[in-house]
């Protein structure tokens, strides 16, 4: 009989062990909404509080060459979510934020969540959507399998309306039904749920986008950290404040992981969705785009070049720092590669950067891929294109807080030389210009 326990010990030990081993690292994408290029402590910023964001930098490789998808925010997200550009992926603007309205991401594209889903993993969006709006475009059938959050662009974070434009709609769905949680302050509820869902599926792999609606208008910093704050300049006091409050809800989730000794079992992926706001709803500013040109819905640096990190301590490098160019179409291959699920058999037009995480002097798999930016359609869009050190933007606007909003047709800069893109080449290199345009026209059309 003691032979036979030890056996059978001996045998479940060695299947706890291997199982242990073959188990998929969960995956968690934290999309912050309109968070400014040097806007976190790891950044450069020395007048903001955000240990918990740093504390992802230190225990992970950050990049400096990090761009979204786009200046703003459903095609922003539409990109991050397949790893196509977002026109290709259907999302050349922003969606509708009323129930029903127009504008979405088709339900043919195959986003991260239906990746993981196939692979296993259980799903769920926490926070803000802005990718459609009905029944077949909501997170429910995009392949998550918990949903809770808004599904427009933005809200009010006690009371949950909608109120950009009238009449006033309250927007707060779980799991495609509409709910009322009255006064529970927004980033709290979405720390709540994410540590609730960690909590229940910890014994199995589990892939969460949690998108912030933070810092995005209307800036609602909690009561300590206005206080903390009130000396700051206005507007960067109240941007400050729903940082720090933004921050604090990140160090509940990293708590959680810690507590269910998850967090070497988890990866996470940190970005900006587009730069910071300078609209009147968010008092005309309050963010930073440190040395870069622009701000949100701008194609110049400041509206793309933002905060992006990923962290798996003990199995990628931590505290180090990447300049190679990375962009968040490159999320899905790479965490495809780092989590061993398979691609969506799709055209990609994101790169895994594994080998650049792991090796600063890896050759970045944008060397020989061109990045391409578009929002709108027609030739009025708004576009860019970066290849090597150039960077050509046609029809955008500079839209920085002391900036001049006048559209600027053609726009050329070498980033490495110019990552402030204060002189335009356009006149002395129109060879590369035309160039650049082709790049453009071959992947757009006119």
């Amino acid at each position: 009989m003691v032979r036979l326990a030890s056996f059978l010990l001996f045998t479940f030990l060695i299947t706890t062990s291997l199982s242990a081993e073959e188990r998929k690292p969960n995956v968690i994408f934290i999309l912050a909404d309109d968070q400014g290029s040097v806007d976190a402590g790891c950044y450069g910023s020395d007048d903001l509080h955000t240990p918990h964001m740093d504390s992802l930098a230190v225990n992970g490789v950050r990049f400096t060459q990090f761009y979204s998808a786009a200046p703003v925010c459903s095609p922003s997200r539409a990109g991050a979510l397949t790893g196509r550009w977002p026109v290709r992926a259907g999302v050349p603007s922003n969606c509708s934020s009323a129930k029903g309205g127009s504008g979405a991401l088709p339900s043919s594209e195959i986003t991260m969540a239906e990746m993981f889903k196939a692979a296993g993993y259980t799903t769920a969006h926490i926070g803000k959507w802005h990718i459609g709006y009905t029944e077949e475009t909501m997170p429910l059938a995009q392949g998550f399998d918990y949903s809770v959050g808004h599904m427009g662009g933005c809200i009010d974070n006690y009371s949950h309306f909608f109120y950009w434009n009238g009449p006033n709609r309250h927007d707060l769905w779980r799991n495609g039904k509409e709910v009322h949680e009255d006064g529970r302050y927004f980033p709290q509820l979405m720390a709540d749920e994410a540590c609730a869902f960690i909590e229940k599926n910890q014994d199995k792999p589990f892939f969460i986008y949690y998108a912030m609606n933070t810092p995005h208008y209307p800036y609602q910093g909690e009561a300590k950290w206005l206080d903390h704050f009130k000396h700051v300049k206005y507007p960067r006091n109240l941007y400050a404040a729903f940082i720090a409050s933004q921050d604090d809800r990140i160090g509940q989730l990293l708590a959680k992981l810690d507590k269910l000794d998850l967090r070497n079992d988890t990866i996470i992926v940190y970005q900006s969705d587009n730069g910071y706001s300078t609209e009147v709803r968010a008092h005309n500013g309050g963010g930073n785009s440190g040395p870069y040109r622009g701000a949100k819905f701008s194609m110049f640096e400041g509206g793309i070049r933002l905060p992006g990190i990923i962290s798996w301590p003990g199995h990628l490098p931590e505290g180090e720092v990447r300049g190679q160019i990375a962009h968040a179409c490159d999320w899905l291959p790479t965490l495809a590669e780092l989590t061993g699920v398979e691609l969506p058999q799709t055209h990609l037009d994101g790169r895994s950067q594994v080998d650049v995480i792991q090796d600063a002097e890896a050759k970045s798999p944008h060397a020989d891929h061109p990045l391409h930016w578009q929002v709108g359609n027609g030739k009025n869009a708004a576009w860019a294109v970066r290849d090597g050190n150039w960077k050509l933007v046609a029809n955008t606007r500079d839209t920085e807080e002391s900036g001049n909003n006048a559209q600027v047709k053609l726009f050329l800069a070498n980033i490495a030389e110019d990552p402030g893109e204060t002189t335009n080449l356009v006149d002395q290199h129109p060879k590369i210009v035309a160039r650049l345009t082709k790049l453009h026209r071959q992947e757009f059309g006119d």
